[in-house]
């Protein structure tokens, strides 16, 4: 099989098998297998499509890119991932929709949860998205639309499942919160504001961390590091 389509192929695999595996087919495996059974399963296919996509990626011939990458589309990228850094760390605390967290129908909408119920969701779909904007080939589009797919349906699918397993709790979440980023404060349901430092001390951190990472790693600046290299 050619690269190009086994990456188009383990990046169907590995999103659609996360669907399948976290949604219809979660009930009758872990009743068949056990949680553990079923964790040791959906890790072997995590893994087995991730690796492929790891393989073929490489592999894949860059394409020309589909239009031309100038300064103003990297100053969007670089607020972008900034942005995406600080919910992704504000969601690493008392996310209700964290598996195993019980605390939806107290959880407070403000700081990233008032921006969206689903900090990290979005941070992954803003990656993806920040990734097709300055890097418009063939190979890098496949994998971050397999990213966006599996971060915001996958959201909305988190949404009726937490509705379905709770649904006292998880109603009165959806009504303080908003699936679409600032759709909620827009409405007067939360509030913007109130973000911990962990969120933003941390998201900073790590916004400068992983665009200066792109230097050694793949041997372009990326960031802020653009214009201060």
């Amino acid at each position: 099989m050619d690269a190009p389509i086994l990456l188009l192929a383990s990046a169907s695999a590995f999103v659609g098998s996360h669907f399948l595996l976290s949604h219809p087919l979660r009930r009758p495996l872990v009743g068949a297998l056990g949680d553990k059974g079923f964790l040791a399963v959906y890790s072997l296919v995590a893994f087995a499509t991730l690796g492929a996509m790891a393989w073929a990626y490489p592999k894949t011939p860059e394409s020309v890119p589909f239009w031309s990458v100038g300064d103003g589309m990297w100053v969007l990228a670089t607020i972008l991932m900034l942005v995406a850094s600080i919910l992704l760390l504000g969601s690493l605390v008392r996310n209700p929709a964290m598996p195993g967290a019980t605390n939806a129908a107290s959880a407070q909408a403000h700081g990233v949860y008032g921006i969206t119920r689903h900090p990290m969701l979005w941070a992954f779909a803003i990656w993806g998205g920040v990734h097709i904007l300055v890097y418009p080939v063939t190979r890098n589009i496949i994998v971050a639309v397999a990213i966006i797919v599996l971060s915001l349906v996958g959201a909305a699918l988190q949404d009726r499942k937490k509705r379905t397993l709770d649904p006292q709790a998880w109603s009165a979440w959806e009504a303080r919160t908003s699936y679409w980023p600032f759709a909620a404060i827009v409405q007067g349901r939360a509030r913007f504001g109130a973000f911990g430092a962990h969120a933003l001390g941390g998201g900073i951190v790590l916004w400068l961390l992983a665009t200066w990472a792109h230097i050694p790693m793949a041997g372009r600046a990326a960031g802020i590091w653009r214009w201060l290299g």
